[in-house]
């Protein structure tokens, strides 16, 4: 499977178009994330309000009064945040984006359209336009031995100890699975409910 970003994803669907086209591989993306929202943060437009300071809502975004989220952090146009969803920091939600209840958001890159409705953990990732998260669906994004994460196929190191995943444009991953840490969903993959997929 070819994992390159422009493989996985249509970036003319995300905001951070012009910060991964600086790079191949998606892994490669996610020591900057905070620093390209901040930059691009005061380009956005009247449009967006600044909730609390680095926190950036669009106007026609809904929030739940119980969800909490941590700059930096951009919330598009249509995007719907849920009631308790937490988001960390570090975090782009696209156009028309579903945040659900008690779903973790951290350091993640999220392109228009996702929907990670239901009880979901998405740290680390980058998750294509309309990607669909079933109920329960994680990304796990460390190992159990604490090492670096190592891509699998090509067994490419990353360089880094936290890796979510990576999920092309339209991939459906079925309730209470779980993506390993470096796993690539490919553009348009169905993953079967309770799947352990590991990096392939």
């Amino acid at each position: 499977m070819d994992k390159k970003i422009s493989a996985l994803f249509d970036l003319s669907h995300t905001l951070a178009k012009e910060y991964l086209k600086q790079f191949v591989y998606p892994w490669e993306t996610l020591g900057g994330i905070g620093r390209f929202l901040m930059e691009i943060a005061p380009s956005l437009g009247d449009e967006y309000v600044e909730m609390c300071e680095g926190v950036f809502v669009h106007g026609t975004a809904k929030i739940a009064r119980t969800a909490e989220i941590h700059a930096p952090c951009i919330i598009c146009a249509n995007a719907e945040v849920r009631h308790c969803a937490f988001i960390r920091g570090n975090v782009l939600v696209g156009g028309n984006c579903v945040v659900g209840n008690s779903t973790e958001l951290k350091n993640c890159i999220l392109f228009d359209g996702v929907q990670v409705p239901h009880f979901n953990y998405v740290g680390d990732s980058i998750l294509g336009h309309r990607a669909h998260f079933g109920a329960g669906v994680i990304c796990a994004n460390v190992r159990l031995d604490k090492k670096e994460v190592v891509i699998r196929g090509e067994d490419i190191p990353t360089g880094r100890k936290k890796v979510g995943a990576f999920v092309g444009d339209f991939a459906e991953v079925g309730c209470n699975s779980v993506l390993a840490p470096g796993a690539v969903i490919a553009r348009g993959e169905k993953i079967l409910p309770l799947t352990f997929v590991r990096s392939r």
